[in-house]
């Protein structure tokens, strides 16, 4: 105040008020910066304490591992990664293999398999205490001594539920999930958590505080997402048994990617509660925790120990419905539906063969199949799915990540957030003549204007899944064979084609469970059919798509099966069926 008065003295009258105007414009600005410096430094410091917890955690469990390693030198380590989940189990009930051979082998391989992938964000120290529990306890669970790997926000006490968030960096979790309490009682050993992309929106995986996850089979491709942590680890040898989450395809299309097996149960049928998110509320569209492991009898095996009294007592939420063992083990020919092209956005030569060729092989065994159309995809994408999460125009989006350092994956989704509600419609308007689906997929990201919309959109929902119910009624079937996005895309492509999971999003919309097996591998012969692709609209998305999977021979080729809701069962049967005919085509 004495410094203005000064300044008035000495100036003209009149320009005293405007120095002092200025200065202290001035003093604003350079506060604002301070404010701006102060913030990306503090958001520094946490992202760096973070990764020092990460790589603390590494180095604790690599020498956990040497020591055991010079305890026990013998161990047949290579034996022990390559036994399929039912004969590991078999071995640890009778005693002929201890859990803690087969825990300290699993965590030797993950520190490995990241070392080449960035696919664990901590390994779980607790585990070693986990272990010693279930030594001392006389009764085994179903997946007594199977060393387990979980997705980032599937809590577990102690830890973080980061979503790949610097706002989820200061809260840890004060107790389990539900899904990690009746893993533990089942006698499993959560042993790692692992990377996701930040906000869990993308089926790429990055977030800029544990940086990008590659494909084990191909550095140059993605994993998959949002569970694509998982993905990579089990694909590269690194866990047995790995717990994801799925809302768009989180689960099926980097199981997908890498060549693994992945359900997605009915939303309602595993306990969410103690799962972190980004954004909650969501019900329109809703969240299914489910398993992934690289043959289908591990998905039932995981099924069937956490459909227990256990779940249904820690949530009584959760309906209690126990894993019906008569339906999986039956050999009843089944009346299948099938389709290799949602006429939305069709799939790459390799993708839709494998449905042909699947399709062949289940009418040589006895199976009858009848062709089946899903009906209306675009409106589900846009109308249905897409404006369930960006009822608001993107807002809440936008929120969540105020004050992180966005991930180059999340760019273009953010972008279009940000153009306002006008803008969006008119550049849907200039588009649609050129480009109808992409003017289409802009449109719906316009958002919603009142309540009663947004009633009227989730009223639409349900008109829409019963009308999907009763077509597959009308044809009496069973459950359905139909494509998933793949093969793995190269890196950088997720982020420019998130209308190209039309294949998974439906049945999240639907609520069905549905899960994808692998049946086959890229050819080379494919990939000369893919010169010839495309696409059904000449956009962008079209040539994007070409060149995301150019270059995959080699790589896996899977399917998806569908039931209706509640028969995880009978989906899980039919998935068993189509690996069980695929034997020889897959990819190893």
């Amino acid at each position: 105040m004495i410094q203005q008065q000064q300044l008035r003295q000495l100036l003209p009258e009149g320009k005293g008020d405007t120095c002092a105007a200025l200065a202290l414009l001035g003093g604003s600005v350079a506060a604002l910066g301070l404010w701006k410096w102060l913030g990306k430094k503090s958001i520094q410091k946490k992202m760096e304490e973070a990764q020092k917890t990460r790589d603390e955690g590494l180095e604790k469990m690599a020498k956990a591992v040497q020591q055991f390693r010079e305890q026990v030198p013998s161990v047949q380590r290579d034996a022990i990664l390559s036994l399929p989940l039912l004969e590991l189990s078999a071995r640890l009930q009778e005693g002929s293999l201890s859990p803690r051979t087969v825990l300290y082998t699993y965590l030797e391989k993950a520190l490995e398999v990241t070392q080449q992938t960035n696919c664990l964000r901590h390994f779980i120290p607790e585990c070693e205490e986990q272990l010693q529990e279930i030594e001392r306890r006389m009764e085994k669970g179903l997946l007594y001594g199977i060393p387990v790997s979980i997705k980032d926000h599937i809590g577990h006490k102690g830890h973080l539920a980061t979503c790949g968030l610097m706002q989820c960096l200061d809260t840890v979790m004060e107790e389990d999930s539900v899904l990690v309490k009746v893993l533990k009682r089942q006698g499993a050993i959560p042993f790692a958590m692992t990377n996701v992309p930040q906000s869990l929106f993308s089926y790429e995986c990055s977030n800029p505080i544990f940086g990008q996850t590659l494909h084990p089979l191909d550095p140059r491709r993605s994993p998959g997402g949002s569970s694509g942590g998982e993905g990579a680890l089990i694909a590269g040898g690194g866990s047995i048994l790995g717990m994801g989450s799925d809302m768009g395809g989180s689960i099926r299309l980097p199981s997908s990617f890498c060549g693994l097996c992945g359900l997605k149960p009915t939303a309602e049928r595993l306990s969410l509660s103690g799962m972190t998110g980004p954004v909650s509320g969501i019900l329109a569209v809703p969240c299914a925790l489910g398993p992934m492991a690289r043959d289908v009898d591990s998905l039932a095996l995981c099924m069937k120990a956490l459909l227990c009294q256990e779940m249904f007592q820690l949530d009584p939420s959760v309906p209690p419905i126990p894993f019906n063992e008569e339906v999986y083990s039956s050999s009843t020919p089944l009346r299948v539906g099938y389709y290799d092209t949602d006429s939305y956005f069709p799939l790459p030569p390799c993708m839709r063969r494998a449905v042909k060729e699947t399709r062949s092989a289940l009418q040589a065994a006895g199976h009858q199949l009848v062709p089946f159309s899903p009906p209306r995809i675009p409106y589900v994408m846009n109308e249905l799915f897409m404006k369930t999460f960006f009822a608001d125009g993107g807002r809440a989006f936008l929120d969540m990540l105020t004050g992180n350092i966005v991930d180059p994956i999340l760019k273009p989704l953010v972008n279009s957030c940000k153009m306002p509600r006008l803008v969006k419609k008119l550049l849907a308007l200039l588009l649609k003549p050129l480009f109808p689906r992409l003017a289409d997929y802009l449109s719906s990201m316009a958002g919603m204007r009142s309540v009663q919309e947004m009633w009227d959109h989730q009223h639409q929902i349900q008109v829409y899944r019963s009308q999907f119910i009763s077509q597959w009624q009308e044809l009496q079937l069973a459950v359905v064979l139909c494509p998933v996005l793949g093969p793995a895309f190269a890196t950088g492509y997720p982020r420019k084609l998130l209308g190209a999971i039309s294949s998974t999003m439906l049945y999240n919309v639907l609520n069905f469970p549905a899960g994808v097996v692998p049946v086959s591998s890229v050819t080379e012969a494919d990939e000369e059919e893919l010169k010839l692709y495309k696409g059904c609209c000449d956009d962008p998305w079209d040539r994007a798509l070409k060149q995301a999977v150019s270059g995959a021979v080699g790589m896996p080729v899977v399917v998806q099966c569908v039931a209706l809701p509640w028969q995880e069962e009978l989906c899980l049967r039919f998935m068993k069926e189509v690996e069980t005919l695929s034997r020889g085509r897959r990819v190893p």
